[in-house]
């Protein structure tokens, strides 16, 4: 029985190391491994492509400085001295200050009233004016004035006597006759004539009379103590002997009364 039992456990333990030596001849060798399939990744989403702006123009590149130096700080100056007051403007019109010896006499420039004297006539235009001054009793005055820009005082001395009087005329000689002018002024009367015998020259109180006769065309003076002078006109005009005489007797008038001779 002992005998069976060890005979049947060295057969399965022949038969069992046959077996796994059959299992391991007949078994598959070990496979090399297989690299394995490389997995492509997906390809990305393409982002939306944001709306471009316009790009400003590229500014232009600041110009290069050269450096310098710092300079050596200059020398204190004096202070300037305080700016003038600014000059005016010089007028452009004129400015007549009239006044006048006779107080209330009438003015006129260029014919145009502007009153009485004492006045001031503002804005008058430079250049040349006619002015008149008259009064009363008086023989009125008539100036021509050059007005500049600026004021200017104008003083009318209507109680000089003024007189400048000239008319042509004929001497009748007792033989021939010669002609000449006769011219009137405050200062006297005078006979100019190329005969150096017949003329004269003396003061308008010294005619010892001085008279028109209309009718004979005639104007008859005589001085004192001396010869006497009919004149006529060339032209026979009486009017104007009647003219000269009429103005040289005002003249003579007012001297008498004591009215000064205006000067020359």
């Amino acid at each position: 029985m002992v005998n069976r039992r060890i005979f049947f456990i060295v057969f399965f333990v022949v038969a069992l190391a046959v077996a796994f030596t059959v299992f391991n001849l007949t078994r598959p060798g070990p496979q090399p491994p297989q690299p394995a399939a490389a997995v492509e990744p997906a390809a990305p989403r393409p982002a939306p492509t944001p709306e471009r702006k316009p790009e400003p123009p590229p500014a232009a590149p600041a110009p290069r400085i050269a450096r310098r130096e710092p300079a050596a700080a200059p020398a204190a100056k004096p202070a300037p001295p305080p700016a003038p007051d600014p000059v005016p403007a010089p007028p452009a019109m004129g400015t007549l200050s009239i006044d006048s010896d006779v107080p209330g006499a009438q003015v006129f420039i260029d014919r145009v009233f502007i009153g009485a004297t004492p006045l001031i006539a503002p804005n008058v235009k430079p250049g040349t004016h006619r002015l008149n001054v008259s009064a009363p009793g008086y023989e009125g005055v008539v100036e021509t004035v050059d007005i500049v820009p600026g004021p200017r005082d104008i003083v009318i001395k209507l109680k000089d006597v003024r007189l400048d009087a000239t008319i042509a005329v004929l001497h009748r000689h007792r033989i021939g006759s010669c002609r000449g002018q006769l011219i009137a002024t405050p200062q006297g009367l005078r006979y100019q004539t190329a005969d150096k015998d017949d003329g004269f020259s003396v003061p308008l109180q010294d005619l010892d009379s001085f008279q028109v006769d209309y009718l004979a065309k005639q104007l008859k003076l005589k001085l004192q103590k001396g010869k006497q002078y009919e004149f006529t006109d060339p032209d026979g005009n009486a009017d104007r002997l009647f003219v000269f005489h009429r103005d040289v007797e005002k003249a003579r008038e007012r001297l008498r009364k004591g009215d000064p001779p205006a000067s020359r």
